[in-house]
């Protein structure tokens, strides 16, 4: 019905819970059941108990993605996190072999994650109009390639002490503490995202940079915390990385830049910016990780899974326009 302001007021009240259900986070918790229930189907060995144990080293993972989504939120990007997860534990190794405390060698490891970072800010904020694409392909190089050259010839090196790194990946009963601290950390994520103002500047960023940079949001200071932020929990996936692994090698965190924006655009995060919820990179995440562990179980190949990852991911992309084109069209009809 019509007010006397002239604007029509929807007598009928929303379905709050429809309205959920149907969203994209919703479709991806069914998605996940429907995973899960799948490769329990495939495979016999896919129980609560193995899914967990073989979880740490694809959980570490996932610290990636959270802050990715927030440059994502930007409208920017950072493909340099996995040589600075091959840097990171590649020092660290180097600290435990030297005979270093083991915090010492996780300072050094987190610190090696925040100066990366930090780089890659410093050179996106001082030269906004050199594209994050090409900034962080740059250091892409030049991170691995610091790490290719203290791994010399072998190519690889082992924690001969590795009992910090078994200390920290092990479990509390059947689950293992990385899990408690992804969870931790995208709690925190998305208090973040949805009721702190930081989270409500990295949308306005997204949406129009110049709109956000005249209403006063401070775009170069968030855009470096955001990329310090990235340093940081490159970081951390390189120490619970190295925990389930007890190693580096020249092709550590290959290819992790891509599954954590992945995970973030599988998730409903637009990589052009302006939109997403950080719960469903969340989301996606587990449904990637709960697919990849089932299918490495039924021994398929390795590039089968990231074709069946891929195809997963062009659907999320395409799946709201496809949407958006019949809603449009129906649209039409009526007028």
């Amino acid at each position: 019905m019509a007010g006397k302001s002239g604007r029509t007021i929807n007598a009928t009240p929303q379905n709050v819970w429809r309205k959920r259900i149907l969203s994209w986070e919703g479709v991806l918790i069914v998605i996940l059941a429907v995973v899960l229930v799948l490769c329990r189907a495939m495979s016999a060995t896919y129980t609560l108990e193995n899914v967990l144990r073989e979880m740490p080293k694809y959980l570490a993972e996932m610290f990636l993605m959270l802050p990715m989504a927030f440059i994502l939120m930007m409208g920017e990007i950072d493909i340099s996190v996995g040589s600075i997860v091959c840097l990171s534990g590649t020092l660290g190794c180097f600290a435990v072999n030297a005979g270093m405390p083991f915090p010492v060698a996780l300072l050094i490891m987190l610190g090696t994650g925040l100066i990366c970072g930090a780089i890659n800010g410093a050179i996106i904020v001082i030269f906004p109009e050199l594209p994050s694409m090409i900034v962080t392909l740059g250091t892409q190089i030049i991170f691995r390639g610091i790490a290719e050259i203290m791994l010399g010839g072998g190519g690889s090196i082992a924690a001969k002490n590795a009992d910090g790194f078994r200390t920290i990946g092990k479990s509390l009963g059947i689950v293992p503490i990385v899990f408690f601290l992804v969870i931790i950390s995208g709690a925190i994520f998305v208090i973040i995202s949805t009721k702190m103002k930081f989270g409500r500047e990295l949308m306005a960023i997204g949406s129009n940079r110049l709109t956000a940079f005249y209403s006063g949001v401070k775009v170069k200071k968030v855009l470096f915390i955001s990329y310090v932020t990235m340093g940081a929990f490159s970081a951390l996936c390189a120490i619970f990385f190295t925990a389930a692994t007890y190693g580096a090698n020249t092709t550590t965190g290959k290819g992790f830049e891509m599954d954590a924006i992945a995970m973030a655009v599988f998730g409903g995060i637009s990589s052009t910016g302006g939109k997403g919820k950080m719960i469903g990179g969340i989301l996606s995440a587990f449904v990637i990780v709960c697919l990849r562990i089932g299918l490495g179980q039924k021994n398929v190949n390795s590039q089968v899974i990231l074709l069946i990852i891929g195809i997963l991911l062009i659907g999320a992309v395409l799946l709201p326009n496809i949407s958006a084109r019949i809603s449009a069209s129906k649209k039409k009809a009526i007028s």
